[in-house]
């Protein structure tokens, strides 16, 4: 019988910056798996190269060396266009500063991308979609009109929107403050565990990163502990 395939491998991936006449290593030899469904938490101090690696399992940026597969299809190999297309079609991405277009109001800001992969009713989805994350009647104000949490909340709407099969989250709460980004982390998981989504989370918060099904941490740009696994740098 044949074995399925981990949603995500990273493959010994390393990656380095040019910095004045040296090179500087920002993650050595990564690897791990993770399986469809799976809440990982990425952890470790600053500069540990935590977002390097999440912009590297979205395709948004290339490894130096090394694979990453999605589904079995490699990352690495495939064109900016063809990257592009995935992630319309697989991935959905929250950050700590919301990214949301300030010209568009909240209900746009949702509805774009919806209309942008062709799915039909994206109106429908989209009024859906803003009283899932309790913003019924908020949908014709634009960001500049809404408070970080109720910002976070368009966003996580936007995110989830087309039905992503991975989610990639940086510091998701990192912009609010306790009890607001306690309110959106709720919201995040709810979202996700109503979807499946596998979820890839970015965080210093410790509190949060316990709520993950697994942690792993990143130190000087090694993978030094995985929670699934025994310690890798005892």
């Amino acid at each position: 019988m044949q074995t399925a395939v981990p949603q995500i491998q990273c493959q010994a991936v390393s990656h380095s910056l040019r910095s004045g006449q040296q090179d500087l290593q920002i993650l050595d030899q990564i690897d791990f798996e993770i399986e469809r469904g799976e809440f990982v938490a990425v952890v470790g101090p600053s500069g540990s190269g935590k977002s390097t690696l999440l912009g590297i399992l979205a395709g948004l940026e290339r490894p130096k060396q090394g694979s990453v597969r999605f589904d079995g299809m490699a990352l690495e190999q495939a064109s900016e266009d063809q990257l592009a297309l995935w992630r319309r079609k697989h991935v959905g991405f929250v950050f700590q500063n919301f990214q949301l277009l300030g010209n568009l109001s909240a209900r746009e800001n949702i509805l774009l991308p919806l209309e942008l992969i062709g799915m039909q009713n994206a109106g429908q989805r989209a009024d859906e979609l803003l009283a899932d994350v309790g913003l019924a009647q908020r949908g014709h104000h634009y960001p500049s009109q809404l408070s970080g949490g109720e910002q976070q909340r368009v966003a996580l709407a936007r995110a989830f929107g087309h039905g992503p099969e991975v989610l990639f989250a940086d510091e998701p709460t990192g912009n609010l403050d306790l009890e607001t980004g306690a309110q959106a982390l709720d919201l995040l998981l709810r979202l996700r565990e109503a979807q499946g989504t596998t979820l890839v989370l970015v965080t210093h918060d410790a509190s949060l990163a316990e709520k993950a099904g697994r942690r792993l941490r990143l130190v000087g740009g090694r993978l030094v502990h995985d929670s699934s696994k025994q310690d890798t740098n005892a």
